[in-house]
């Protein structure tokens, strides 16, 4: 079992790019790509809701649970 974060599918439905959804949440565009890239171990609800609330969506449009 995985969680598996699907960042970088809703930015391109949204059409913006990492430097400027980094920009918009205020976070360095080196630990957004981390996240984007499936390699973080963790991510603040602070900015899981800054996330959603720059891309227009729900927290489950990002996270995904995928069985093993």
């Amino acid at each position: 079992m995985s969680i598996v974060i699907q960042l970088d599918v809703m930015m391109a439905k949204r059409k913006i790019g990492l430097m400027e959804l980094a920009e918009k949440i205020n976070i360095t565009p080196a630990n957004l790509s981390i996240l984007k890239n499936n390699k973080a171990k963790a991510i603040r609800f602070s900015t899981l809701e800054e996330i959603c609330k720059a891309l227009d969506c729900q927290p489950g449009d990002i996270i995904e649970y995928v069985k093993e």
